[in-house]
């Protein structure tokens, strides 16, 4: 069920997480002609927020999904169970239960001049317009032989590009943009917690997004992403139209920025390009930290 409440006018839609997809693969798809301003930080964007009603949910008796879209002055705040709306299929040694996310981003982020890492960031650093937390392209400590390594490399993720954690959290860790996980043709996949979205693998060419072009990570495998992902790519920035930028995003046609999924590493967000907003609760938890309290190396 997904509630959107405005100030005047309250509408009700219902709504559910990802459905089923290829493992690791951003699947190609027909670039929405929606206007590139429609996903800027003007105004509550509610329409980016899609209706599943209908959705099977998690099966297995399992809750199913709920989000509310909530704007009031210049926060947009995200609410939902984090429940996905496809088969649950286990994919670690954790269950699935319901959880108690709320995500307040700025309507209208600021894109700062220095980028902040996300390479020692262990938790959420976006959500889906579908109510799944997005986590960055870094495992936990286990398994132990592919300890912190890429999920998508090492074959740790469902067909959706997730799995559940230590607190039966499901989560993403790349976006697949297909009809079985309810993200075909959606212009904006979902909100970084700087509060820039995430679009799809194509960025607009003009302010009206009729001409689109396929974008790509500027990051190159240099190493072994089986352990440490962030020392096993390294960001080359080559000049070609539709590259993304370190944090795997662009300035978009109409001015605003904005993040773009990809099939290759970093798969969604690179660094923050805006200010990430300090969440709370549930929302806020951490995975689990690098080797017992310690940091990763600096990459090489």
């Amino acid at each position: 069920m997904l509630v959107v409440r405005r100030p005047v006018v309250a509408l009700s839609v219902r709504i559910a997480a990802l459905g089923l997809a290829a493992v690791g693969i951003v699947a190609t798809s027909i670039a929405v002609t929606t206007p590139a301003v429609s996903a800027a930080q003007n105004a509550c964007p509610t329409g980016m927020f899609p209706d599943l009603s209908g959705v099977a949910g998690p099966g297995g008796g399992y809750a199913m999904p709920k989000v509310t879209v909530t704007c009031a002055g210049s926060t947009m705040t995200v609410t939902s169970n984090g429940m996905p709306g496809y088969t649950f299929v286990a994919k670690t040694p954790n269950g699935l239960k319901e959880q108690k996310y709320t995500w307040a981003v700025p309507l209208k982020p600021v894109k700062k001049s220095k980028a902040t890492s996300v390479e020692t960031r262990m938790g959420t650093l976006g959500f889906t317009v579908t109510g799944i937390p997005i986590y960055g392209p870094m495992e936990g400590p286990v398994p132990a032989d592919s300890a912190f390594g890429d999920p998508v490399y090492n074959g740790l993720l469902d067909s959706c590009g997730g799995h559940t954690g230590y607190n039966s959290d499901y989560h993403d860790h790349t976006l697949i943009t297909t009809s079985e996980c309810n993200l075909a043709k959606r212009r904006v996949l979902g909100y970084a917690i700087d509060g820039f979205p995430i679009y799809n693998e194509y960025g607009c060419v003009n302010k009206s997004c009729t001409k689109t072009v396929k974008v790509t990570s500027g990051y190159v495998k240099t190493g072994n992403p089986k352990t440490n992902s962030w020392k096993a790519y390294t960001y080359l920035a080559s000049g070609k139209a539709g590259q993304l930028d370190a944090c795997n995003g662009r300035i978009e046609p109409d001015g605003t920025y904005g993040y773009h999924a990809t099939s290759t590493f970093p798969y969604v967000i690179g660094c923050f390009s805006g200010t990430p907003t300090t969440q709370s609760g549930e929302a806020a938890a951490p995975m689990p930290p690098m080797g017992g309290g310690q940091q990763p190396p600096p990459r090489a």
